[in-house]
């Protein structure tokens, strides 16, 4: 649990304040006497005896007991002022603005546990170092500005990065997006980003709590701890969105020289996000976009309105919806007819609604009105209005806000005049606390991203029966490395994976043998080599025993090759399962078009295990090549529930044996009434 010494303390200490406000000291001495703090502050600074009217000590010896302290002091200060106010001064808060820590080296790094070990001692809560500070409802520890108005119900925001903080809240702030709290948790030394999403997870209250959470992260640290509590919340009715940045080479390499973080595997971050329900961002106006359109009602159904008096923005607004899988549906009929008789000549109805640069607040509110009670094939209203600079849209304003108040069905401002009507705007975020959204198409990207982003799967859900028994006893008998044809049938027999019947043989005797006993067409393969096709090792078709023969005597001598794994010729669809375990995240399950689409089309999806069978279902049908699995051009569709029921099984597999490091089934070939693996590797990793 995070200490109240650092939620809520009854005193705060600045070590190291300073009348010089540009400095850290300074600066958070000023943030935090301007804030809502009621406690008592001191001030600690050997050169001074008053700084900022607060009485100063030269040393944290001379305090009485505090509750929390901010320590803006050099790096090789801190590990002993640490000491002095957790062990005699009661201290359980504390925030490290310093850096020089482990971020800049082993040296700074030992300081760093020997701080997290002390504040640990005393059950305390330390937020940093090498941050930008912390600030909520009770007071203000930060030393940055912009410094938001504070509301209960407003965002929620943790960061990685504390200069990232200072321009996402500007942009924010400056659309008339509310806070309630910031949590720059810098190196992250004690309390990491899933520690405070732990934090407001347990604490969690229906009334009180806010129900935005915005994350920027450059590393996660325990993906577990954050599916688990970002889950939690989301099924709580709190809604999440994320950057998590750092997932190329050289943004890994920037992460790094930042705060130490490492850069994980992208698709395992995105599948991670995709199962707790949070929506990944890959921007600051993004992210505050996603996290705007969270304060308005849920948007229930995928049919927008677009009301506008200018039809540019109107056409780009609607191509975004339209091509991220939302919809501006033309609006006909009685109650259209009888609401184009309220507007002027010219005006349209269709879908954008377009009531003309002339169009007053009285056709406004008529429009409004008609599709929040008589359109039914409308599920929310975006409204476009801003002006040309001729005439001021105080009384469109006015309606739009008694609008949004009334209205049953969720309603989107994009009010971009920021200039011509900059008072109007102004008075629209500050005094009636509405978010404006200057820019239609970052509004349309991030409404759709909401819309899109699938509620959290099951944590703990049902999968099929798997024989538990004899997958152990293979993987526990197994060696580190690629498991043999033999203990790869068992495995896939108690997985439940129907499987290709096959033989190895390494005479021409028993491969005709087999010939005569399966019958034809064959396939014929090397076993041994890696890359079975790039040596020729393939063979399809094989109708007679004359090739087997001369075929079998080609294959045995190919490099590397100890045996030729003979099997009846199956027919289907290719497609591709297999799974990689990624640290700290569990297996990821992979899945979609398989033989060489897997390398050339890179058309698969991830998730993290368990995947059920209906998470799976979800995910098949957003493949690029959907419409090969259904069946074109006269092609045999792949059985659906059956390739869905195969990946869950996948996924049962690999958590029985988390020991498999990669597993492999490609391609498998799926028909309307099987999906059978054909190919099948497995290394083991333990």
């Amino acid at each position: 649990m995070i200490s109240q010494k650092l939620l809520n303390p009854s005193s705060i200490v600045v070590v190291g304040a300073s009348n010089d406000i540009h400095k850290p000291g300074g600066k958070v001495l000023k943030n935090l006497l301007d804030s809502n703090f009621k406690g008592t502050v001191y001030a600690v600074n050997p050169k001074e005896e008053q700084v900022q009217g607060i009485k100063c000590c030269a040393k944290v010896e001379d305090l009485p007991q505090v509750d929390c302290a901010i320590l803006a002091i050099a790096a090789k200060y801190c590990p002993a002022t640490v000491d002095c106010l957790a062990k005699e001064k009661q201290t359980g808060g504390f925030i490290i603005l310093s850096a020089g820590f482990g971020e800049e080296n082993a040296e700074g790094a030992k300081m760093e546990q020997h701080i997290v070990n002390t504040v640990n001692s005393v059950g305390g809560s330390l937020i940093g170092p090498n941050c930008t500070g912390f600030l909520n409802t009770n007071y203000c520890g930060a030393f940055d500005t912009p410094i938001p108005t504070l509301d209960p119900k407003g965002v929620d925001f943790i960061t990685g990065s504390g200069a990232t903080a200072v321009f996402i809240k500007e942009y924010g702030i400056s659309n008339g997006l509310a806070f309630n709290s910031v949590w720059a948790v810098g190196n992250s030394a004690q309390m990491g980003i899933e520690d405070v999403l732990e934090h407001l997870d347990n604490t969690f209250d229906a009334e009180k709590s806010s129900r935005v959470i915005m994350l920027y992260m450059e590393k996660i640290e325990n993906p577990q701890k954050l599916l688990q509590h970002a889950t939690s919340l989301i099924n709580k009715g709190c809604k999440i969105a994320a950057i998590k940045s750092g997932g190329s080479a050289a943004g890994s390499r920037a992460a790094s020289s930042h705060t130490g973080a490492l850069a994980t595997s992208d698709v395992a971050v995105d599948a991670l996000f995709r199962k707790a329900g949070i929506v990944r961002c890959h921007n600051r106006q993004e992210l505050t976009t996603v996290c705007s359109v969270f304060m308005h009602p849920e948007v229930k159904g995928k049919n927008i309105a677009v009301i506008t008096h200018a039809g540019g923005p109107a056409v780009m607004l609607t191509d975004v919806l339209s091509n991220n899988g939302l919809d501006v549906p033309h609006i006909e009929g009685k109650d259209a007819d009888e609401l184009l008789t309220k507007l002027f000549a010219g005006s349209s109805v269709g879908n954008p609604i377009d009531f003309l640069a002339t169009g007053t607040a009285e056709q406004l509110g008529h429009i409004i009105d008609y599709c929040d009670t008589k359109f039914d094939n409308i599920d929310a209203m975006v409204v476009i209005f801003g002006s040309p600079g001729l005439f001021p849209n105080w009384e469109v304003y006015e309606v739009l806000d008694e609008k949004m108040k009334t209205c049953k069905k969720p309603i989107f401002p994009i009010l971009p005049s920021i200039i011509n009507v900059k008072d109007e705007i102004e008075d629209f975020i500050k005094n009636k606390h509405r978010i404006n959204f200057p820019e239609e198409c970052v509004f349309g990207n991030a409404l759709a991203k909401v819309v899109n982003t699938p509620k959290p799967q099951p944590l703990n859900p049902e999968m099929p029966k798997i024989d538990l028994a004899a997958i152990r006893k293979v993987v526990d008998n197994a060696e580190n490395g690629y498991l043999g044809l033999e203990e790869i049938r068992t495995l896939l027999d108690a997985a439940g994976i129907a499987r290709k019947l096959e033989v190895e043989v390494d005479k021409e005797s028993d491969a005709v043998a087999f010939a005569r006993k399966a019958g034809y067409p064959l396939v014929m393969k090397v076993v041994g080599p890696l890359h079975k096709s790039d040596v020729g090792g393939v063979v399809l078709n094989v109708k007679d025993e004359q090739t087997v023969v001369r075929e079998f005597n080609r294959l045995i001598k190919i490099p590397e090759t100890y045996a030729v794994e003979m099997y009846p010729m199956l027919f289907g669809t290719e497609v591709f399962i297999g799974a990689s375990k990624e640290a700290g995240f569990g297996h990821q399950v992979l899945f979609g078009l398989g033989g060489i689409f897997v390398e050339v089309m890179k058309d698969v999806k991830a998730a993290l295990a368990p995947v059920t069978i209906d998470e799976a279902k979800s995910l098949i049908k957003t493949l690029k090549g959907y419409k090969i699995i259904q069946g074109v051009r006269g092609q045999e569709p792949v059985n659906e529930d059956l390739f869905a029921e195969t990946v869950a099984r996948v996924s049962a597999l690999v958590q029985a044996a988390p020991e498999i490091a990669e597993m492999d089934l490609n391609p498998l070939l799926g028909s309307p009434t099987a999906v059978v693996a054909v190919d099948a590797r497995i290394r083991i990793e333990k």
